[in-house]
């Protein structure tokens, strides 16, 4: 079986579903279950006898020990961060815990685990790290996109704990011989993803009628990846990618932020005709830019292609219209996340732009 933490989040919880679907091997799912971890993201899971669910940290040492001896998963991937932006520039000391000493400790009980296991299991053990593009800073509108040889320039709390955890991983593997494998993956976007991030924040807006926040001018521009392909890169890298190397995954859809929005609200137009704020466009907001906000990302995803044969199934246009799709078909989950703390988090983040 595999060890997976930060199972119950977005992209986590979304590649054990997709893991379940598409494999008989069992997974013991880790997750501290914060709020962005949802235990509804995981309800296709429940009942299934190959999905075991535990609640922890990767920081509680002895809790990772014990699950390693008792499950001895010949692989761990490992999702398990903070991973908002403007929550870290609010709050950054949970993002060095979770994201820096987090992954030291992990990284601490799987190299203690990995090196009492006989020699042929050594060997066919695998450490995967997934991380993100923030890690290489910002780009401009000429620049060549992100390899996997671009040299880290993080600009957030975020990115910056993300370079550290990266920098971790990469030493446990020159140092100590950790069979690790790193992912660095463009933005993200699908089901079950937490509405602070901008696609599902417009959807969820768009269909109270309420603004559509747009930092500055809206021209900063990301690389736009689908989960499902995501997890599917996932599962190549740790099927065939080699021990200690990086790999970039992207979508290959550069996109102004702009751009996505006016996409969203075209989109509801189509599907959701009979809201009575139809254009959706008409809700956009420009507001205040948040500090340090990286201009442009872009991701060379070539070497995953070369190596192992991987690139994305879906276009931005395909990806984003089922993106929509689920949204509106299952607004009781969006009811149930956006609840409480949800809400408040909101209003400090966007009151006084």
């Amino acid at each position: 079986m595999i060890l997976v933490t930060g199972g119950a989040g977005f992209i986590g919880a979304n590649f054990v579903l997709d893991w379940l679907a598409t494999g008989d091997e069992p997974v013991v799912n880790l997750d501290k279950l914060t709020y962005a971890g949802n235990l509804e993201n995981l309800r296709q899971a429940q009942g299934d006898a190959r999905h075991v669910f535990v609640r922890g940290d990767i920081g509680d040492r002895p809790l990772i020990d014990a699950l390693l001896l008792q499950h001895r998963p010949r692989a761990i991937v490992n999702f398990a961060a903070e991973s908002h932006v403007d929550r870290s520039i609010h709050g950054p000391a949970e993002f060095i815990q979770t994201n820096v000493v987090g992954t030291f400790n992990l990284l601490e009980a799987v190299k203690a685990y990995w090196m009492q296991l006989p020699a042929g299991e050594q060997a066919a053990f695998r450490f995967l790290h997934v991380s993100t593009d923030e890690v290489y800073g910002s780009l401009g509108p000429d620049e060549p996109a992100f390899s996997e040889t671009t040299p880290y320039a993080p600009n957030s709390p975020y990115s910056a704990s993300k370079a550290a955890s990266d920098h971790l991983v990469r030493a446990y593997h020159h140092t100590y011989g950790l069979p690790v494998l790193t992912t660095n993956c463009s933005n993200n976007y699908g089901p079950l993803q937490f509405p602070e991030k901008l696609v599902p924040l417009v959807i969820h807006n768009a269909l109270e009628g309420k603004p559509l926040p747009i930092y500055g001018d809206g021209s900063n521009i990301r690389d736009w990846l689908y989960v499902g392909d995501h997890c599917s890169a996932i599962r190549r890298v740790l099927e065939a990618g080699r021990v200690g190397e990086t790999y970039n995954i992207g979508g290959c859809n550069e996109k102004t932020n702009l751009e996505v929005v006016k996409t969203l609200c075209a989109i509801l137009d189509d599907l959701h005709p009979d809201s009575p704020v139809v254009p959706h466009a008409g809700l956009i907001t420009f507001v205040t830019d948040r500090p340090g906000h990286d201009r442009r990302y872009a991701i060379d995803a070539i070497k995953i292609e070369r190596e192992l044969g991987w690139k994305p199934s879906e276009t931005f246009e395909t990806g984003i219209r089922k993106t929509v799709a689920w949204y509106l078909a299952n607004q009781d989950w969006v009811t149930h996340v956006t609840s409480g703390e949800y809400r408040s988090w909101v209003s400090e983040n966007y009151a006084l732009r």
